[in-house]
């Protein structure tokens, strides 16, 4: 199987601009290609998998993929699929983001691949360097206005309102299509779909600067990623899930993935790794005959966080996840304790020995004194996971884990953690 025929197989093809000659192209020659990353926080999060995926695939058919950093077009701002401007961030804010940025990128995909290793370019390098008339007279000749206000990045705002800074957008990205075809040989790029205008417009330009039509360049799109309850993906009641590991702890990415729901479970298997067809098959069996077993969810979960945060990452978030789950809790390590509990109502407290049903109310854990007595007798109460039914017991070093926190859980399914300063 080609890597055209693979990617149709998993559904990640939504458009391509010549599937015919795209798959003629990949067979004469390696080729490469690009995807743009504009810098608009400090780290990536789930929603640029996808493309970063597509990279790492045609690396591994043997073609040369770039990652294009937008510290350039990251200071206008993308309108596609948006409805208002983005907020501007200053130079040194995009330029701090573009660093974090490629960083990431340099774990995720292979820069020391010998001949197809993958390397990273930022846009800021020639646009910033261009002046108004460059830009004018080099780029903007070959754009007609209605070419522009035909494209579904330009109409969708059009009622609404666009800026001209906005309107150039589709410009500057061409820019980009056109300066790795001159710098890099590069003759395809990958986008979402709501990137369509846009590299339709960089393959025009392509072919009116250099005055040639029979240019080879190549555009392909990934489909949106749409969840089966209609709830937006990459989205939490915390917010978005980042790739950065001091934002989304590796447990939370791993508990994101392991949550999918039996109907996406199959389609982001196929999107998000790199499991073959056989495999992919055995587990939708599992999820048919086993739903409760959520070993499709399982897999995921493992492949992903192991992509994005390592095989000691994930290690340690599977150790959370199954201390969680068998209430094994004095098993944890205070680092693992930090990642697992990151979001659960915390208390600190000197280093000092206290009674349970003090403890109780001072945490908030229970609303009285009454209270704490009646959740202790009636066994509601863990102590780091074990059942503890006196109400006369004290805290002391022995229940704090590393000497710095201690895990309560109220009833099923609340815990509360008690920190120790």
């Amino acid at each position: 199987m080609d890597i055209l025929q693979d990617l149709e197989s998993r559904g990640l093809i939504q458009q391509t601009t010549d599937r015919e000659g795209l798959e003629k192209h990949l067979k004469e020659k390696q080729v490469t290609l690009y995807c743009g990353f504009d810098p608009t926080a400090d780290s990536l999060h789930i929603g640029h998998l996808l493309p970063i995926t597509m990279l790492k695939r045609f690396q591994q058919a043997g073609h040369k993929p770039i990652a294009l950093i937008g510290g350039g077009t990251g200071m206008i701002g993308d309108p596609s699929g948006r409805s208002t401007e983005r907020s501007l961030n200053t130079a040194e804010v995009v330029k701090g983001f573009s660093e974090k940025i490629e960083q990431q990128l340099a774990k995720l995909l292979n820069f020391d691949n010998g001949e197809n290793a993958a390397v990273a370019r930022n846009n800021h390098d020639w646009l910033s360097s261009m002046t108004a008339i460059d830009f004018l007279r080099d780029a903007g000749k070959h754009f007609s206005i209605n070419y522009m206000l035909a494209k579904d990045s330009v109409t969708s705002r059009i009622e609404h309102g666009i800026t001209y800074a906005e309107f150039s957008y589709m410009i500057l990205q061409s820019l980009d299509f056109l300066k790795l075809y001159e710098q890099e040989n590069c003759s395809l790029q990958l986008g979402g779909s709501d990137q369509w205008g846009n590299i339709t417009a960089g393959m025009e330009f392509i072919r009116r600067s250099k005055g040639e039509e029979e240019i080879k360049v190549f555009g392909l799109t990934v489909p949106l990623i749409t969840k089966a309850d209609g709830s937006k993906f990459g989205k939490t009641a915390g917010g978005a899930i980042w790739l950065d590991a001091s934002k989304t702890t590796p447990y939370e990415f791993y508990q994101f993935w392991f949550n999918t729901d039996d109907r996406d479970v199959m389609k982001f298997l196929n999107y998000f790794t790199f499991l073959d067809q056989v495999e992919i098959n055995t587990l939708q069996t599992e999820v048919d005959n086993n739903p409760g077993d959520r070993i499709a969810q399982k897999r995921l979960a493992e492949e992903v966080t192991k992509m994005v945060h390592g095989e000691e990452a994930l290690t340690q978030a599977i150790k959370i996840s199954e201390s969680l789950f068998s209430g094994n809790l004095k098993q944890l390590t205070a680092n693992d304790i930090e990642q697992g509990f990151k979001d659960v109502p915390t208390k600190t407290l000197a280093k000092a020995d206290i009674g349970l049903v003090d403890l109780l109310v001072e945490a908030s854990i229970s609303s009285s004194k009454r209270q704490a007595r009646e959740d202790i007798k009636n066994g509601a109460i863990y102590i780091n996971g074990e059942r503890n039914q006196h109400i006369d017991y004290a805290l002391s070093k022995n229940d704090r884990i590393e000497d710095r926190f201690t895990i309560i859980r109220r009833g099923r399914k609340k815990y509360f953690l008690i920190r120790f300063s």
